[in-house]
């Protein structure tokens, strides 16, 4: 009897190693030889060295099998390998709405290159709909339970291999947690980002609409002006259109290995999105019969590639959260002041919103993500030899790939935006533990002024919408922290109604909860320790000076270490209203941000691995 999946699928021509397997793209291979092979159906395939061994070898399992003869599945079926096919669809927001579709497609590529495909889904929270109230306290804590969830699925019903398929924001970074985690053969996939709107002869997306909001409260917009925006700023399935945290952490995707090259940059109406559903079911299989894993993919050296690509976009702070937390599945180190190094000495390329001109689609139409992954491997800010989901190199996967001529949405390095990335990591006596900024289309990276205070976003957000705020402040929201919150909440709604007051650069914002993908400004997220604990954040009264110096890294404010001390010797905790329930949990098992906000002690400690069970 064979091993594992000789008699299932063929290994590669001889004299070809791991790293020489054909592009996922090249289905001239896959039609004439795998699916050949693979469509036998051969019910003697050799489960002993695949976790689905556990729930349909031998006769002890016979009750497991009635269950897969109750849903339709044949002898054929059940002794194939079972590949879970994970989507977040649900009808919550355009992010999710296309999902179903993609999983469909990919389990006939499941299918057809000869195994089993089980879909289940997973929870999103929508951050454009959470935003702005209490629901956001939500949108963090939903990551780490999507990760959790299609753990225990996999594990619980033994799956063999896994496709995740991902629309908004923190689903991303959830399925390819759990991938990590699990290291069953894996390719993620991005649901596709929505086409923009267009509002009075220009491309518009949902920031315009947050934006909006405060210029309607300044007078700036009519209520039939704000009306009209609304109705077609969304105008199709997908993740928001700029360089928020689904398309930036969809192209973290490509760069860190785990996703099908191009695969990040069609729209979600596009049917393009369902050529790479199909190929990325072809393609686990493909990882099945070669044993590569995503713990061979993703390294400290992958994260760094991941982390160069949001830079060089002017992507979300919030990819300064998720990269650490998916260094935690890894047992890793690979904190936010990593991540801040790279992104230091990495080009700003791309011309992205929300602080430059131009969307996702734009990416795509000149031909996507390996653009730049093109343009940072040639000015050498990328390491090529990582391997990827291909079996092949990064570098591989981008040999025919160029930058081209005539778009200024893209850049090579020799025409730089900024030789420093879109986003600073700081650290100062305000924020030891450190915070991120993005300056991405900033005329100006330092900032000083009093301090104005609010123990929360709501307070914060009325004070802004009643102008009781003036040009020069530093407002200040804490308590928003991963514990503080719970959950640690963006602030766009907030930092939208400054820009759309007029006020954008004439006022500083920081926090120790997050900021969305789509916030600009001098705005600093992550500022830790947070207030909840007793950061220097905690212990600021309105007045106090606060210097923001965005080229040199640093946040401060004009306090001696004796005032400070003084000041936390005074300070007590404040409780929350979350007393039970899933948020309760969370603020009492979640870590600081500085390593990711994370729910568990990661790889590092990890005694036992879901695949070698």
């Amino acid at each position: 009897m064979s091993q594992g999946l000789t008699r299932l699928a063929p290994q590669p021509p001889a004299g070809r190693s791991r790293r020489a397997l054909p592009h996922p793209l090249d289905r001239t291979f896959v039609t004439s030889d795998y699916i050949a092979i693979c469509l036998r159906l051969d019910p003697l395939v050799d489960k002993s060295r695949l976790p689905s061994r556990h729930a349909t070898v031998g006769p002890e399992r016979a009750p497991q099998r009635s269950f897969y003869y109750a849903m339709g599945l044949t002898e054929a079926d059940i002794a194939k390998p079972l590949v879970g096919v994970v989507s977040s669809w649900n009808e919550a927001a355009p992010c999710n709405i296309a999902l179903k579709r993609q999983a469909e497609v990919c389990k006939r590529g499941v299918r057809e290159a000869g195994g089993t495909p089980r879909e289940f889904t997973t929870i999103t929270v929508t951050d454009g709909i959470a935003m702005g109230h209490a629901g956001m306290k939500a949108s963090l804590p939903s990551r780490d339970i999507i990760a959790d969830s299609v753990e225990l699925t996999v594990r619980g019903h033994c799956y063999d291999a896994l496709v995740g398929i991902a629309g908004c924001d923190k689903s991303l970074p959830g399925l390819m947690m759990a991938m990590l985690r699990l290291n069953v053969p894996s390719v993620f996939l991005y649901g596709g980002s929505i086409l923009p709107g267009r509002f009075q002869g220009k491309d518009v997306t949902v920031l315009d609409v947050f934006e909006a909001v405060g210029a309607h409260a300044a007078g700036k917009m009519s209520s039939e002006e704000l009306r009209t925006l609304e109705q077609v700023a969304c105008p199709s399935a997908g993740s928001c259109g700029g360089q928020y945290t689904a398309n930036s952490m969809a192209y973290v995707g490509e760069a860190i290995g785990l996703a099908l090259p191009g695969s990040a940059s069609p729209p979600a109406p596009y049917e393009s999105r369902d050529a790479y559903a199909d190929l990325a079911g072809r393609q686990v299989m493909q990882l099945l019969a070669t044993g590569l894993r995503p713990r061979d993919i993703v390294t400290r050296r992958s994260l760094e590639n991941a982390a160069a690509i949001v830079a060089a976009t002017g992507g979300s702070t919030n990819a300064a959260l998720h990269l650490p937390a998916m260094a935690n599945e890894l047992g890793i180190a690979f904190d936010l002041f990593d991540v801040a190094d790279v992104f230091r000495r990495t080009p700003l390329l791309a011309d992205l919103k929300p602080g430059g001109r131009y969307l996702a689609k734009d990416v795509h139409d000149i031909g996507g993500a390996p653009v730049v992954l093109r343009a940072l491997l040639d000015g050498g800010f990328l390491h090529g030899d990582c391997l990827t989901v291909t079996g092949r190199t990064l570098a591989e996967n981008l040999a025919d790939v160029r930058v081209p001529d005539g778009q200024d949405v893209v850049m090579p390095v020799s025409r730089a935006i900024s030789m420093t990335g879109g986003l600073v990591g700081l650290r100062g006596n305000l924020a030891p533990d450190g915070g991120i900024v993005k300056i991405a289309g900033l005329k100006t990276l330092h900032f000083r002024g009093p301090a104005r205070c609010f123990d929360s976003e709501e307070a914060a957000f009325a004070a802004v919408m009643a102008k009781q705020y003036a040009a020069g402040d530093v407002i200040v929201i804490r308590y928003e922290g991963p514990k503080g919150g719970p959950g640690m909440r963006e602030m766009l709604a907030t930092t939208s109604a400054i820009y759309g007051e007029g006020m954008g650069e004439q006022v500083a914002l920081i926090t120790d909860g997050r900021f969305s993908g789509a916030t600009r400004g001098i705005c600093v997220g992550h500022v830790g320790p947070e207030a909840a604990v007793g950061g220097p954040i905690g212990l600021l009264r309105d007045g106090d000076i606060i210097t923001i110096d965005c080229a040199a890294g640093g946040i401060t404010v004009e306090l001696s270490d004796a005032e400070l001390a003084t000041r936390r010797a005074t300070w007590t905790p404040r409780a929350t209203d979350y007393q039970s329930g899933a948020i309760w949990r969370y603020a009492q098992t979640v870590g600081p941000a500085r390593y990711g906000a994370v729910l568990h002690p990661g790889a590092a400690v990890e005694t036992h691995v879901y695949v070698t069970a």
